[in-house]
């Protein structure tokens, strides 16, 4: 964080200093909630969860370091005291990001969010120092905890937005003012909590506007290939850009096309000029993840070349999204079960059919959540898809909503052993490393609760038991 003094923080906070011999001592380090993560200077942000409260470790965090404790209660140690620890977090991060001076750039989206931010700061790093989300710590805890992690040398800043409800997105907004803000697309991920597609783009098109006009510098980066996406250019004083493959986006990619291990290249347009991209990701879904990226990075003035050269270099960050090992037996393992959603579950299998030209697939996917009323039929419409493509075998992992993605396996044609039910992860663990060949592809995707990213490691890994 850039350095500020207790005194100053408490003042921006609204709270009141204890224990504190020296008010003028200066936050230097990172600003945490994990008692694990003190450096020497950090402020100590002590949430009150579910199974810890952080005022436990206030001796524990000062003793390793730590400046103060931002605090809801006197805890004998340097300390902030506020009314509401998050509500705090929140001022102090809306004080740092008007200090700053850097560009903010925010991103929201029903389905590659995460992908997107990590692709957005691998080339806007190429030109200047860059600050972005962690993993996808997109909520009002960890959106403002990115935020103070930017130091006086940041000069971009990208953080991912996600939301639950109306409302949510607006919030995250106004605690950290973008300049530049990106929509994805409107799928049906969260649907269930919603209500449906039109509640989704209401509460992500709230991101376009809290932007500041176009004669401010303001500019919303919309789908051109997403008509909800599209119909938000409305909705906003800020200039608009499109992305997409329709041929009126400003940003768009031609002659798209899958490599023969499944990587995406295309030839990128921008309106300074045209470049060629082979990406190092998989699945041809990345392409309108990137093209996210180079409208970003045209508005903040890299050249189409640039652009496509990051591109081509950059890698995946985050981890279990599309995560392919080769293992020593010529097996490939691709982990994508950090989350799913219809869009994403789409997405992944046309990849693993790409990867699969001449090889055995194996889907092994499990329960998409949050999808209310719909869950029955999206459930189903996945397992035909996966006979559609001619995955070799479906592995459905799970309860009731595992037998929904067999059921649609088995309307679609898959009546012999292409599909199997199994109960858990360990019963997946033990079909696959009975029947797995070399040369064998394997998807292992789901929603996060379902924890499937254990198949995935243990096949990875050999002879790890999953439970």
């Amino acid at each position: 964080m850039i350095a500020l003094s207790l005194a100053e923080i408490a003042e921006v906070v609204g709270g009141q200093t204890h224990d504190i011999p020296d008010p003028s001592v200066h936050v230097t380090g990172p600003v945490v909630r994990d008692s694990r993560e003190v450096r020497e200077g950090s402020l100590f942000v002590a949430f009150v969860g579910e199974r810890a409260d952080g005022h436990a470790y206030a001796q524990e965090v000062v003793k390793a370091g730590a400046a103060a404790v931002l605090a809801s209660r006197p805890v004998g140690v340097p300390a902030i005291v506020v009314e509401d620890v998050q509500t705090a977090l929140g001022a102090l991060a809306r004080h740092v990001v008007r200090r700053l001076g850097a560009t903010l750039v925010a991103l929201t989206g029903s389905a590659g969010k995460t992908s997107t931010k990590d692709l957005i700061a691998q080339v806007l790093r190429r030109k200047a120092p860059t600050v972005f989300t962690p993993g996808s710590l997109n909520n009002e805890i960890g959106l403002p905890l990115t935020a103070l992690s930017a130091t006086e040398e940041t000069r971009f800043l990208v953080l991912e937005m996600g939301a639950r409800g109306i409302g949510h997105i607006r919030y995250l907004a106004e605690l950290t003012p973008p300049r530049i803000g990106l929509v994805l697309n409107v799928g049906t991920a969260h649907i269930g909590e919603f209500g449906g597609r039109e509640q989704i783009a209401q509460a992500k098109g709230e991101l376009v506007e809290a932007l500041p006009a176009a004669a401010d510098g303001g500019a919303a980066i919309l789908n051109a290939d997403d008509p909800l996406v599209r119909a938000m250019a409305s909705r906003t004083k800020a200039k608009v850009v499109l992305f997409g493959e329709s041929a009126e986006a400003d940003v768009r990619a031609e002659n798209v096309r899958l490599t023969d291990s499944g990587q995406p290249a295309f030839r990128l347009h921008t309106p300074s000029g045209a470049s060629d991209v082979t990406m190092r990701l998989y699945g041809e879904h990345h392409v309108s993840n990137a093209l996210a990226a180079a409208a970003v990075a045209h508005e903040l003035g890299m050249s189409a070349e640039e652009i496509a050269l990051a591109l081509s270099e950059a890698g995946s960050l985050s981890r279990w999204r599309m995560e392919v090992t080769e293992r020593p037996d010529g097996v490939t393992i691709v982990n994508d079960a950090y989350n799913a959603n219809p869009e994403s579950m789409r997405a992944a299998l046309r990849a693993l059919a790409a990867m699969g030209k001449g090889r055995r697939t194996w889907a092994v996917l499990g329960k998409m959540a949050e999808l209310g009323d719909e869950a029955l039929a999206e459930h189903d419409a996945v397992g035909r898809l996966a006979v559609r493509l001619n995955v070799s075998k479906l592995v459905a992992v799970g309860g009731i909503e595992a037998s929904w993605l067999q059921l649609g396996a088995y309307n679609e044609g898959s009546w012999g052993e292409e599909s199997v039910h199994v109960s858990d992860a360990q019963a997946a663990v033990d079909l696959l490393r009975s029947e797995l060949r070399p040369g064998d592809v394997v998807l292992v995707k789901a929603s996060r609760s379902v924890g499937l990213e254990s198949v995935a490691q243990a096949l990875v890994e050999g002879g790890v038991d999953a439970r």
